[in-house]
């Protein structure tokens, strides 16, 4: 796999930097908030210009001193995104002028010995107030992250200092696996043992996972794409509106997931926000391994895994052919347990049914338990089945009468579905349309 040149967005907080990675990868991805601190985790994202393909790393404002016990590890992500980029862009406010924190983080940018571009954003007219920049001893730019004004130019030069790669072909696709679940269950140290490297900030206050960190991982020739989210709180506890963008941005990963991750902290058992994180897995229609993590401190406490298993089953009875992983983030155990049961959830999301397979198969489960009507007595008969879709499997059905099928029906034919064709891990969706009289 050929390596891409990378390269990293720093500066002090609130220049904008997660507003120009926005504009550069064409979508909104970071977290673009007007207090600092917003962005705390590495963010990276591959992306191209002019054909020349590459990785930008946005990352948390560097602060020179700080009591927040979050901003500093977020600095800490900073200076590991400087180290393992090629080429780092300093994003400075020129709105703002030339400020202590600026000169401190250059002469810093001058001891790493990698190759700085000042971008200077907020320039809306011009190179007005981008002069003063230049006593930081790099190369100065003016741009306008959110007019896009200079982005082109700065690309242009950034990209003619790093080795150029070409845009790959369309190669197969990473299994993109979502991680989901309530804060502080574990998410990020998941992430983190996957890929061997701390690329999202672990501390142990609720909710320090604010955007959602993409980490590619090979292992055994096959790759999978980490979605790691932001934990997902009750509406009522989410007083910023940071963490309002968390929530919604952690229900788009899970729609732009092959498989959801629902992790689960075994210490403190089943929640109720376990359940709503479930059903937006579910509502997103997405195949799903449900993670109980922290399984050594649970085990060193005596619990077993059939009671807590028995609990997870009860709590999410609407997820009964979601397989139960158990894990430990911090010892490593379950690990491939976890991309085995991922790989499985998403074949069975992929099954397919011919028409003629399909309706072979509904004449035999009709012949063995006759149609039910949700309402009425009239004889309910399926006349034809297709396959309109997949991950999830969904069947349409059409029946002779203008009645939906009993609840219990249903259960029938999707347990009937899972018994012959493997469905473990995925939900099945049946549709069904009548005849018009």
């Amino acid at each position: 796999m050929v390596t891409l040149p990378r390269i990293a967005l720093v500066g002090r907080p609130n220049v904008g930097k997660s507003t120009l990675f926005n504009r550069i990868c064409g979508r909104r991805k970071a977290i673009i908030d007007s207090r600092p601190g917003s962005t705390r985790d590495r963010n990276y994202a591959q992306t191209s210009w002019q054909g020349a393909a590459f990785e930008l790393i946005d990352t948390g404002g560097l602060l020179l001193e700080s009591d927040d016990p979050l901003l500093g590890p977020a600095s800490d992500q900073a200076e590991l995104a400087i180290a393992e980029s090629d080429l780092v862009i300093l994003v400075v406010d020129g709105r703002a002028g030339l400020m202590g924190d600026d000169s401190a983080i250059a002469a810093r940018l001058r001891k790493s010995g990698k190759q700085v571009i000042v971008a200077v954003n907020k320039i809306e007219g011009g190179d007005d107030g981008a002069g003063e920049f230049a006593r930081l001893g790099f190369d100065t730019l003016p741009i306008s992250a959110e007019h896009g004004l200079g982005v082109g130019d700065l690309l242009d030069e950034a990209l003619a200092r790093v080795p150029k790669v070409e845009v790959a072909e369309e190669a197969e696709k990473p299994l993109r696996l979502a991680i989901v679940g309530r804060p502080n269950v574990g998410k990020s140290s998941l992430l983190n043992r996957f890929v061997g490297q701390s690329r999202a900030v672990v501390s142990a206050v609720p909710g320090t996972t604010r955007d959602a960190v993409d980490s590619l991982l090979e292992k055994n020739g096959k790759q999978y794409l980490f979605v790691d989210t932001a934990g997902i709180r009750r509406a009522r506890l989410l007083k910023e509106n940071v963490d309002h963008v968390s929530v919604v941005q952690a229900r788009r990963a899970l729609e732009r997931a092959d498989v959801a991750i629902l992790v689960l902290d075994a210490t403190e058992g089943m929640r109720e926000m376990d359940a709503t994180i479930g059903g937006y897995a579910l509502e997103a229609g997405r195949p799903t391994v449900i993670v109980v993590n922290k399984w050594d401190e649970a085990d060193a406490r005596g619990l077993k895994q059939k009671k807590v298993t028995d609990d997870v089953r009860d709590h999410l009875k609407f997820l009964s052919w979601a397989k139960i992983v158990f894990t430990s983030a911090k010892t490593g155990k379950g690990l491939t347990a976890i991309l085995l049961a991922a790989e499985k959830a998403a074949a069975a999301g992929r099954q397919r049914m011919t028409t003629g397979q399909l309706n072979r198969f509904l004449a035999e489960a009709s012949q063995r338990f006759p149609p039910k009507g949700m309402k009425g007595n009239q004889p309910v008969k399926i006349l034809f089945g297709t396959q309109i879709g997949i991950s999830p499997p969904t069947y349409a059905l059409s029946l002779n009468h203008p009645v939906d099928l009993h609840f219990s029906y249903r259960r029938y034919l999707e347990n009937q579905f899972r018994e012959n064709l493997d469905l473990e891990g995925t939900p099945v969706v049946i549709k069904v349309r009548t005849r018009k009289h």
